[in-house]
Protein backbone atom coordinates (compact mmCIF):
# COMPACT_ATOMS: atom_id res chain seq x y z
CA UNK A 1 0.00 0.00 0.00
CA UNK A 2 2.96 2.35 0.68
CA UNK A 3 4.18 2.05 -2.94
CA UNK A 4 0.75 3.03 -4.29
CA UNK A 5 0.68 6.08 -2.03
CA UNK A 6 4.11 7.15 -3.33
CA UNK A 7 2.96 6.78 -6.95
CA UNK A 8 -0.16 8.87 -6.31
CA UNK A 9 1.89 11.60 -4.60
CA UNK A 10 4.39 11.57 -7.49
CA UNK A 11 1.66 12.05 -10.12
CA UNK A 12 -0.03 14.80 -8.10
CA UNK A 13 3.30 16.65 -7.77
CA UNK A 14 3.99 16.23 -11.51
CA UNK A 15 0.54 17.57 -12.40
CA UNK A 16 1.01 20.56 -10.13
CA UNK A 17 4.44 21.32 -11.60
CA UNK A 18 3.09 21.12 -15.16
CA UNK A 19 0.16 23.39 -14.37
CA UNK A 20 2.38 26.17 -13.03
CA UNK A 21 4.12 26.83 -16.37
CA UNK A 22 1.83 28.26 -19.12
CA UNK A 23 3.74 26.48 -21.88
CA UNK A 24 3.09 23.13 -20.17
CA UNK A 25 -0.65 23.54 -20.69
CA UNK A 26 -0.06 23.34 -24.45
CA UNK A 27 1.26 19.79 -23.93
CA UNK A 28 -1.18 18.88 -21.15
CA UNK A 29 -4.42 20.72 -22.12
CA UNK A 30 -6.41 19.77 -19.02
CA UNK A 31 -3.81 21.28 -16.69
CA UNK A 32 -4.53 24.93 -17.47
CA UNK A 33 -5.05 26.87 -14.22
CA UNK A 34 -6.00 30.07 -16.07
CA UNK A 35 -9.30 31.74 -15.24
CA UNK A 36 -10.20 32.65 -18.84
CA UNK A 37 -12.49 35.57 -19.71
CA UNK A 38 -14.26 36.01 -23.04
CA UNK A 39 -15.83 39.35 -24.00
CA UNK A 40 -18.19 40.04 -26.89
CA UNK A 41 -18.39 43.78 -27.55
CA UNK A 42 -20.65 45.85 -29.79
CA UNK A 43 -18.21 48.20 -31.54
CA UNK A 44 -20.75 49.56 -34.03
CA UNK A 45 -21.28 53.26 -34.41
CA UNK A 46 -24.72 54.83 -34.13
CA UNK A 47 -27.52 52.85 -32.54
CA UNK A 48 -26.95 49.52 -34.30
CA UNK A 49 -27.72 46.54 -32.06
CA UNK A 50 -25.78 43.28 -31.98
CA UNK A 51 -27.58 40.06 -31.06
CA UNK A 52 -25.28 37.30 -29.87
CA UNK A 53 -25.95 33.74 -28.70
CA UNK A 54 -23.03 31.81 -27.14
CA UNK A 55 -22.72 28.23 -25.89
CA UNK A 56 -20.40 25.33 -25.12
CA UNK A 57 -21.06 21.60 -24.94
CA UNK A 58 -22.13 22.04 -21.31
CA UNK A 59 -23.47 25.60 -21.06
CA UNK A 60 -25.91 27.68 -23.07
CA UNK A 61 -25.09 31.29 -22.17
CA UNK A 62 -28.29 32.57 -23.77
CA UNK A 63 -29.09 35.24 -26.33
CA UNK A 64 -28.05 38.82 -25.57
CA UNK A 65 -28.80 42.10 -27.31
CA UNK A 66 -25.90 44.51 -27.06
CA UNK A 67 -26.14 48.17 -27.94
CA UNK A 68 -23.06 50.19 -29.00
CA UNK A 69 -20.41 49.87 -26.31
CA UNK A 70 -22.22 46.91 -24.72
CA UNK A 71 -20.12 44.01 -23.44
CA UNK A 72 -21.35 40.46 -22.78
CA UNK A 73 -18.69 38.42 -20.97
CA UNK A 74 -18.13 35.25 -18.99
CA UNK A 75 -15.27 33.42 -17.32
CA UNK A 76 -14.33 29.77 -16.93
CA UNK A 77 -11.54 27.25 -16.49
CA UNK A 78 -10.62 24.73 -19.17
CA UNK A 79 -12.02 21.27 -18.40
CA UNK A 80 -9.70 18.42 -17.45
CA UNK A 81 -9.71 16.68 -20.86
CA UNK A 82 -8.81 20.06 -22.41
CA UNK A 83 -11.83 20.10 -24.74
CA UNK A 84 -13.42 23.38 -23.64
CA UNK A 85 -14.85 25.26 -26.62
CA UNK A 86 -17.26 28.19 -26.82
CA UNK A 87 -19.14 29.14 -29.99
CA UNK A 88 -21.06 32.34 -30.70
CA UNK A 89 -23.64 33.27 -33.31
CA UNK A 90 -23.46 37.01 -34.13
CA UNK A 91 -26.34 38.83 -35.86
CA UNK A 92 -26.69 42.49 -36.81
CA UNK A 93 -29.38 43.59 -39.25
CA UNK A 94 -28.92 41.19 -42.20
CA UNK A 95 -25.34 40.31 -41.36
CA UNK A 96 -24.30 37.10 -39.66
CA UNK A 97 -21.21 35.28 -38.32
CA UNK A 98 -20.92 31.95 -36.51
CA UNK A 99 -17.60 30.71 -35.11
CA UNK A 100 -15.69 29.48 -32.07
CA UNK A 101 -14.62 32.31 -29.76
CA UNK A 102 -12.57 30.06 -27.47
CA UNK A 103 -10.89 26.70 -27.91
CA UNK A 104 -8.09 25.07 -26.01
CA UNK A 105 -5.06 24.97 -28.26
CA UNK A 106 -2.76 21.98 -28.01
CA UNK A 107 -0.17 22.71 -30.71
CA UNK A 108 -0.31 26.40 -31.55
CA UNK A 109 -0.68 29.47 -29.37
CA UNK A 110 -2.46 31.77 -31.82
CA UNK A 111 -5.49 32.49 -29.61
CA UNK A 112 -3.65 32.42 -26.30
CA UNK A 113 -1.04 34.95 -27.36
CA UNK A 114 -3.61 37.38 -28.77
CA UNK A 115 -5.69 37.04 -25.62
CA UNK A 116 -2.58 37.58 -23.48
CA UNK A 117 -3.17 34.18 -21.82
CA UNK A 118 -6.31 35.30 -19.99
CA UNK A 119 -8.90 37.50 -21.77
CA UNK A 120 -10.28 37.37 -25.32
CA UNK A 121 -12.09 40.43 -26.69
CA UNK A 122 -14.25 39.84 -29.78
CA UNK A 123 -15.49 43.15 -31.19
CA UNK A 124 -18.26 43.52 -33.77
CA UNK A 125 -17.58 46.34 -36.25
CA UNK A 126 -19.14 47.42 -39.53
CA UNK A 127 -16.97 45.13 -41.68
CA UNK A 128 -16.84 42.06 -39.42
CA UNK A 129 -15.73 40.58 -36.11
CA UNK A 130 -12.32 41.53 -34.74
CA UNK A 131 -10.18 39.94 -32.08
CA UNK A 132 -8.17 42.33 -29.92
CA UNK A 133 -4.49 41.43 -30.09
CA UNK A 134 -3.66 42.59 -26.56
CA UNK A 135 0.17 42.39 -26.75
CA UNK A 136 0.19 44.31 -30.08
CA UNK A 137 -2.52 46.78 -28.93
CA UNK A 138 -4.57 46.41 -32.11
CA UNK A 139 -7.81 44.87 -33.33
CA UNK A 140 -7.47 42.22 -36.07
CA UNK A 141 -10.28 41.42 -38.51
CA UNK A 142 -10.86 37.68 -38.12
CA UNK A 143 -14.38 37.04 -39.51
CA UNK A 144 -15.95 39.28 -42.16
CA UNK A 145 -19.72 39.43 -42.01
CA UNK A 146 -21.74 36.98 -44.08
CA UNK A 147 -24.88 38.34 -45.73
Amino acid sequence: MGALKCIVVFYLCAALALSICPESSAKWPGLDPTNWHVHVVNGFGGQRALVVHCWSDLDDLGTHTLYPGGDFNWHFHVNLPGTTRFTCDFNADKQHALFDVFWKESKHMWLRTRCDWKACFWIAKDDGIYLKNIPASRDELIHPWET
